[in-house]
């Protein structure tokens, strides 16, 4: 892997089951064990019903593109040869809203179905990002 030199994730307790599945190339979301509720970013309580008894649960990696937007300016150096880039706003088939990078160089739409991609970046961190549904 060649040096990275964007902003990376704290992996801390919360969300080491997240970054680990990530690394097999697995997208996961909270579950809550006591209402069923499924979320992302990572809680310590559900938002739902505030319940402390949560878990992780694998997801399909597909969804639906919601929204995104194209940067064409770098607010942090290691983003300028990337200009420009998009980043996109996908509602996960379970459920939750997920943020992440749109890649694959396509046109979209709202609507358009995509589905997760693993990019490699640390021994310890692997990002999951969206590209249209093949």
């Amino acid at each position: 892997m060649t040096a990275y030199d964007k902003p990376l994730p704290r992996i801390d307790p919360l969300t080491r089951p997240f970054w680990d599945l990530a690394k097999d190339h697995k997208l996961a979301v909270q579950v809550c064990h006591e209402c069923g509720h499924r979320h992302f970013p990572a809680s310590p309580v559900c938002p739902s019903c505030l319940s402390k008894d949560q878990g992780w649960e694998v997801v399909s990696g597909r969804g639906t593109l919601f929204s995104w937007v194209t940067f064409h300016r770098a607010y942090w150096n290691g983003f300028a040869r990337d200009l420009p880039y998009d980043v996109c706003l996908v509602e996960l088939d379970e459920g939750p809203l997920f943020v992440s990078n749109l890649v694959g160089g396509a046109e979209v739409a709202v609507g358009d179905r995509v589905e997760v991609v693993f990019e490699e970046i640390t021994d310890e961190i692997t990002l999951p990002k969206f590209r249209p549904a093949s």
